[in-house]
């Protein structure tokens, strides 16, 4: 079955059920019984790799003992199925006991469920969407992996509802940045916000690369650490990791903003942290009482920045998607983040990304920082990435791919400056000029297109013009119609 069609066969069996409501729904109910069906999968491999390997969950609620039909008239469905899964399964997942010394690859099922629900009202049809997925072998390890492009699909899907759109952040961005910084077998790599798990299995495909050994398969699977704050994008991001063959994935789920920043410990820092932040957000006076009062701001994404300098290490390197709104604010807070930034990090780059990158979520225009905790910064290069000929927006039909950020990448490890009849591309600046600017980043922007307002009169003459411009082009098709007309 191809990726399209497997999601579309799914939604499509589903658009049936009255008890689901919108595409997003739609696909909150595939995932949960993705992340049970490939939970399986790996329980069957954990048992065939340790004889006294026990399931954490009751044996008749793993998926092989209740999910799987054998066309023989004995799975459930219609009212038993809907009867069991609402009032057996869910309940019991939900209710598993998890303490300090319950292994993650366990513990992660009491997790996975907590705030995870069922929809849909159709048994029959329940039946249906659990047959499909149930054909997926995801004990072969080449369909398992060919599987990842699925439920990449899936992600983007997401993308397209408003609602959740934010979860989601383009792999071409996440795999970009992840070149860029360069994570190394041995680090730490983090993502405090991270949603689906796009940074940690971009990272994870690029250390991929790097094991050689089986102590480097045991670095590779102590890498990535990630917190999420939402239970779905939270549930989505574990599934992720166990195809990407985690077995223990180090994820939490929680906000990363609830404990002082000054109680961070050298054991709660990381030598990368990779993220795209909540923006726009607002978080509560409590929250906000976890930073310096000069660091207090009223968007989410800056406390999130602020984060990550407090829980990078000495040497350490980060990147950060924020918005435009970040490079030209000067308020108190964001005047305080940039001047901390600059004065005890080197911000070294800044990649100024065009608009629609996350479309249809939002139209917003992005830009990364990349900085590390070495000295403080000099000079910071920046580079804007215009929009690849013959595209006026990206879209879910056209997204942003990896190529069109080639010149940026080309660019990055041969810098120089460059300008145009609009302004500078690419130029560097010194911490001074930053400084003398009152810190403000918006430089190497877009141009813009000058509106010229002008006097209602002169308006009205400029219609006028246009209008008996109009009116005489439609005359002179009129007569030209009339003549051949006449000649028949």
């Amino acid at each position: 079955m191809t990726i399209t069609s497997f999601v579309k066969t799914l939604q499509n069996i589903m658009r049936n059920d009255a008890g689901i409501s919108g595409d997003a729904q739609r696909i909150e109910q595939i995932v949960w019984m993705l992340f049970l069906k490939v939970y399986d999968a790996k329980e069957q491999q954990w048992e065939f790799d340790d004889d006294d390997f026990e399931s954490i969950i009751p044996e008749e609620f793993r998926w092989c003992n209740w999910a799987v039909d054998e066309k023989d008239g004995e799975a459930r469905t219609g009212e038993a199925l809907l009867d069991f899964v609402n009032n057996d399964l869910f309940p019991a997942l939900k209710s598993i006991e998890v303490d300090e010394l319950i292994p993650i690859n366990k513990a992660i099922v009491r997790f996975a469920f907590e705030d995870a629900n069922n929809y849909m009202k159709d048994g029959v049809l329940l039946r249906q969407v659990i047959n499909v997925i149930d054909d997926i072998d995801f004990t072969d390890y080449k369909k398992r992996h060919a599987f990842n492009e699925i439920y990449e699909q899936i992600l983007k899907d997401l993308q397209a509802q408003r609602a959740s759109g934010e979860f989601y952040t383009p792999r071409a961005v996440t795999d970009f940045i992840t070149h860029m910084i360069k994570p190394q077998l041995g680090e730490h790599i983090a993502d405090f916000a991270c949603g689906t798990g796009g940074f940690l299995t971009s990272t994870l495909n690029y250390l991929k690369a790097q094991i050689k050994t089986t102590e480097d398969n045991d670095l590779y699977s102590k890498s990535v650490f990630g917190i999420e704050k939402k239970a779905f994008p939270y549930l989505l991001c574990l599934t992720n990791l166990l195809l990407h063959d985690m077995d223990n994935p180090q994820v939490i789920h929680g906000n990363s903003l609830e404990k002082n920043v000054r109680d961070y410990e050298e054991k709660d820092k990381f030598e990368v942290i990779m993220m795209n932040p909540p923006y726009g957000g607002s978080e509560k006076e409590s929250i906000k009482m976890n930073f310096p009062i000069e660091l207090r701001s009223s968007e989410t994404a800056d406390l999130f920045l602020s984060t990550i300098m407090y829980r990078l290490k000495q040497n350490g390197r980060a990147a950060v998607i924020l918005p435009d709104g970040f490079m030209f604010g000067v308020d108190g807070a964001k005047r305080a983040i940039k001047e901390k930034i600059i004065k005890e990090f080197n911000l070294h780059t800044i990649i100024r990304l065009p608009n629609s990158v996350f479309a249809p979520y939002t139209s917003i225009t992005t830009n990364i920082l990349f900085f590390e905790k070495t000295e403080p910064t000099k000079d910071i290069w920046f580079y804007r990435v215009d929009m690849p000929d013959g595209y006026k927006n990206f879209s879910k039909t056209k997204p942003i791919k990896l190529e069109h950020l080639q010149s940026a990448m080309e660019w990055w490890n041969n810098r120089e400056v460059i300008e145009e009849e609009t302004g500078f591309k690419a130029n560097k600046y010194s911490v001074q000029q930053i400084i003398d600017g009152d810190y403000n980043l918006d430089l190497c922007s877009y141009p813009h297109e000058e509106e010229t307002i002008l006097e209602p009169h002169e308006l009205i003459t400029i219609y006028q013009k246009q209008r008996e411009r109009l009116n005489n082009e439609i005359d002179n098709i009129l007569d030209e119609i009339e003549k051949t007309l006449g000649e028949q």
